[in-house]
C-alpha cells in the first residue's frame, strides 16, 4: 500500500507543470538525438547531460529520464529505415525491421516498436515501482564492507560485460580508477596527482570525461574513416498503421519481450542486448511461421524492442537502490546524479523520497508523452536521417563544445574536452571498451572511501572483508563474473578452431 502512496506521490511531482515541461523537453531531444545514425542512448546522454546542468534536480533528472527513453526509442528508426543499429540492442531490430521497410512494411515495423516499447517502459516502471523498496530494505543494513563489495561487483561486471576482452575492459577501468584519484584526499586533505594544477584540485569532471568519451571520441573515430558510399534511408510507404494480423502477432511479443528483458536488465552484467538476442529466439522457436523469420517477420521486431525497452527500465532498479550502473547509459545517468551531489542508492529514498519517485512516476509519463510523438511525427524523425554525416558530426563536436563551456566556462576545461577526447578515440580504435572507464571515475573516490571506513573500524584486518555473509557473496558474484566469460570465450575459441581444423580435413 506504502508503494502506491509514493508512487501518487511521485506521480504529483511529476504532473506539475514545468516538470511535464522538462519530460517534453527530455523526450523530443531524446528522440531526435537518438534517430540520427550511429548514436545510440550512452552517446545521447551524455552529449545532452550538461543541458540539464542548470536546472533544479528534480526537473533536470526528469528531463534526463525522458532522454534516456527517448534515445532508447529513436534508436529503433534508425535501426529499422536505415539498417544501421546505434548500439548492439538494436541490432536483433535491424535485422528484421529493415527487410519489412524493405518490403514497404516500414510503417508497421516502426508502429510496432513504438507500441511494444511503450507497453513493455509502461510495465517495467511499474516493475521498477514495486521491486525497488524491497531492495532498499535490504540494502539498508548494509555497512562500509558491504558497500564496497558491492563497488567491486559493479568494477568486475561492467569490465567484463563490455566489449570481446575482459583484460581490455579491466585495463579501461583501471585508467578510470587512475583518473578518480585525482585531486584532495578525502581524508588526509593532501593533493594526489594533481601536478601543482590549480584545477586538478577538485578531481576530474564526470560530466567532461563522459561528454568527451562518448560523443568527442566517437565523432573522431566517424571522422577517421573517411567518406563512404551514402547510407540508404527506406521510405515509409504506406499507412503507418497495423492491420489486425499484425496486432494479433505482435501482442504476445510484447509481454513476452518485457517478461525476459527486464529481469535480465535489472542484473549485473545483464545487459539489454542478452534480452533482446533471448527474445528474438524464443519468438522464432514460437511462432507459426518460422520461415518469415530473416524475410521480415513482425514478431522479430515487437519483441526484441519490448525486451530492449523493458531492460531499460530494469537497469534502473540496480542503479537507483543500489547506486550499481550495470550498463553504459546506466554509468552516465549516475554522472548525472552526481553533479547535483546525490548518490543513487537506499538513503536517497529515505532522504529524498520526492525526488525519487517523482523520477519513477516521470518515467510513466515519458512513455506516454513518447508514444504520441512516435506515431504521428515519424516522418519528421525520418527526414532527420537525410542529414550529411559531415553536418551531423561537426554539429555534435559543436553541441559537445557548448555543453562544457555552459556547465564550467573554463579554457582548462576545454583542454581536458579534447584530451580526453583524443583518449577516447585512441580507446576505440584499439577495441578498448569506455563505460568502464566512466564507472571507474564515478564509483572510484566512493570505494576506496568505504575500504577505509571497513579497515578503520577493523584496525587494518582485511580478513574483515570476508567475514560479512553479505560482503562475502558479492565477492563471490564478482569472482564469478571475472571468470565465467573467460570460460565462456575460451570454449567458444575452441570450438571454432574445432569446426575449423574439422573443414580442413
Amino acid at each position: 500500500m506504502a508503494t502506491f502512496e509514493f508512487l501518487l506521490q511521485g506521480l504529483w511531482v511529476a504532473a506539475q507543470p514545468m516538470n511535464l515541461l522538462y519530460a517534453l523537453i527530455g523526450v523530443t531531444l531524446g528522440t531526435a538525438v537518438g534517430v540520427l545514425p550511429g548514436i545510440g542512448p550512452a552517446l545521447t546522454v551524455a552529449l545532452l547531460l550538461p543541458v540539464t546542468y542548470q536546472l533544479d534536480p528534480a526537473g533536470s533528472l526528469i528531463m534526463f529520464a525522458g532522454i534516456y527513453y527517448g534515445g532508447m526509442y529513436g534508436g529503433s528508426t534508425t535501426s529499422i529505415l536505415l539498417n544501421t543499429p546505434g548500439e548492439s540492442a538494436s541490432i536483433v531490430t535491424a535485422l528484421e525491421g529493415n527487410k519489412m521497410a524493405r518490403a514497404g512494411r516500414g510503417g508497421p515495423a516502426l508502429a510496432t516498436a513504438a507500441i511494444g516499447s511503450f507497453v513493455a517502459g509502461l510495465i517495467a516502471t511499474l516493475g521498477l515501482a514495486f521491486i525497488a523498496p524491497y531492495i532498499v530494505k535490504l540494502a539498508l543494513v548494509f555497512g562500509p564492507r558491504e558497500y564496497f563489495a558491492l563497488m567491486v561487483l559493479a568494477f568486475v561486471t561492467v569490465s567484463s560485460a563490455f566489449g570481446d576482452s575482459t583484460l581490455r575492459g579491466l585495463t579501461a577501468l583501471f585508467v578510470g580508477l587512475a583518473l578518480s584519484v585525482v585531486g584532495i584526499d578525502q581524508l588526509t586533505g593532501q593533493a594526489r596527482l594533481s601536478f601543482g594544477v590549480p584545477e586538478l584540485l577538485d578531481g576530474i569532471e564526470v560530466t567532461t570525461l563522459a561528454v568527451a568519451m562518448f560523443a568527442i571520441g566517437e565523432t573522431l573515430f566517424i571522422a577517421a574513416q573517411g567518406e563512404k558510399g551514402p547510407d540508404k534511408v527506406e521510405a515509409v510507404r504506406g499507412s503507418i498503421w497495423m492491420s489486425k494480423a499484425d496486432w494479433a502477432r505482435s501482442w504476445k511479443p510484447w509481454l513476452r519481450g518485457t517478461v525476459i528483458g527486464f529481469p535480465i536488465g535489472a542484473m549485473p552484467a545483464g545487459g539489454a542486448e542478452i534480452g533482446t538476442f533471448l527474445s528474438y529466439a524464443a519468438e522464432k522457436r514460437l511462432a507459426k511461421h518460422p520461415e518469415e523469420f530473416g524475410n521480415g517477420a513482425i514478431e522479430g521486431v515487437a519483441g526484441p524492442e519490448a525486451a530492449n525497452n523493458a531492460s531499460a527500465a530494469g537497469t534502473l532498479v540496480p542503479l537507483l537502490t543500489l547506486g550499481l550502473p550495470t550498463t553504459a547509459t546506466a554509468a552516465i545517468m549516475l554522472a548525472g546524479f552526481q553533479q547535483y551531489g546525490l548518490q543513487p542508492g537506499p538513503l536517497l529514498f529515505a532522504t529524498n523520497p520526492q525526488l525519487v519517485w517523482g523520477l519513477i512516476a516521470s518515467l510513466l509519463i515519458a512513455n506516454f508523452m513518447l508514444l504520441v510523438l512516435n506515431l504521428p511525427l515519424i516522418g519528421l524523425w525520418v527526414k532527420l536521417l537525410t542529414i550529411p554525416k559531415p553536418w551531423l558530426y561537426a554539429g555534435i563536436l559543436l553541441f559537445a563544445t557548448l555543453g562544457t563551456i555552459g556547465a564550467n566556462p573554463s579554457v582548462y576545461e576545454l583542454g581536458m574536452l579534447l584530451a580526453f577526447g583524443l583518449l577516447g578515440y585512441a580507446m576505440r580504435v584499439f577495441g578498448y571498451p569506455i563505460a568502464p572507464v566512466v564507472v571507474g571515475l564515478i564509483l572510484g573516490p566512493l570505494a576506496e572511501q568505504q575500504l577505509r571506513r571497513a579497515l578503520a573500524i577493523s584496525q587494518g584486518d582485511v580478513s574483515v572483508l570476508f567475514t560479512s555473509p553479505i560482503a562475502a557473496v558479492l565477492l563471490v558474484i564478482a569472482a564469478a563474473a571475472l571468470i565465467i566469460p573467460l570460460i565462456l570465450r575460451a570454449r567458444g575459441r575452441g570450438e571454432v578452431l574445432a569446426q575449423f581444423a574439422a573443414n580442413e580435413d
